[in-house]
């Protein structure tokens, strides 16, 4: 029988993206780090446990500078998931990742200023144990296995994703102006967004597979003409495409390994180095 208080894969997303399911466990988790956006939300799909976790908590209080990303996954991890997907919305670098376009990305810049970003900082925990600092490599920040799970997923729902990309991490909350939007295209990137680091850093310090999936809702300013990005805008374009990007994100979660069978590069992240704190 399976423990319904457990999850072997986390999604962090939105309401959209388990409120239909049937027999929804609804668990609070407490971390060294504070609480994490919301409670974490337990349902079963294609027999895999999962646990979902409002990013911006419910009804979407929480600004992208002010989630705590450190105890978003530390609490996924505490529930026992160990691969984790993070759907979010970016806006489009480039003329041809127009509103609606999927890419799975494979690197990531960090433009962000004051998100605590790392569990190795030092600083003793409520338990008066301390981390080690340590550093990770963060070359690949994402999961090869989970991408092309990711990958094939959206190939199955007719929706071709862009195969590889940069995803640039802005703090939020406001949007980037004409000149910031038109360097982060010189520069070759390809969708920007707010919310994507610390989240595959702090993964990674956890050895948790994590894979991005950047849904375009917008041209960023520097790529279009007129009164550039708003809001309402954001919200209408990931509204219309929230089930397609449901089925993609199902269908990849039933693709993945089982946990045992993790081999990619996430597994032995910290290369046997001690983090002076026992992991969740």
């Amino acid at each position: 029988m399976l423990d319904m208080a457990n999850a072997e894969i986390g999604v962090i997303g939105g309401s959209g993206f388990y409120s239909f399911l049937d027999d929804v466990t609804e668990i609070q988790v407490d971390t060294p780090y504070g609480p994490p956006s919301d409670s974490l939300f337990l349902g079963e799909i294609a027999g895999r446990r999962v646990a979902f976790l409002p990013r911006h908590g419910r009804g979407h209080h929480l600004p992208p500078h002010r989630i705590n990303y450190r105890a978003n996954l530390w609490a996924l991890r505490s529930v026992g998931a160990r691969q984790v997907l993070g759907p979010c919305a970016v806006g489009g670098l480039r003329p041809e990742y127009g509103p609606g376009t999927l890419l799975v990305p494979d690197q990531l810049v960090d433009r962000t200023k004051s998100r605590a970003g790392t569990y190795f900082d030092g600083l003793p925990l409520p338990d008066g144990t301390a981390p080690n600092v340590v550093h990770v490599s963060l070359a690949d920040p994402y999961c090869p296995t989970g991408r092309a799970a990711a990958l094939k997923a959206a190939r199955g729902q007719d929706w071709e994703a862009v195969d590889g990309g940069t995803l640039v991490v802005i703090e939020g909350p406001r949007f980037s102006t004409r000149a910031e939007s038109v360097w982060h295209q010189a520069q070759g990137w390809s969708v920007v967004g707010m919310t994507g680091h610390p989240e595959a850093a702090l993964a990674r310090e956890l050895e948790l597979c994590y894979t991005s999936l950047t849904l375009v809702t917008d041209l960023d300013a520097g790529a279009e003409t007129g009164e550039g990005v708003s809001h309402d805008e954001v919200l209408r374009v990931f509204a219309a495409n929230v089930d397609r990007l449901r089925g993609v994100l199902f269908d990849a979660v039933a693709a993945l390994p089982s946990t045992g069978e993790r081999d990619c590069l996430c597994v032995n992240a910290l290369g046997g180095m001690d983090p002076g704190i026992v992991l969740p």
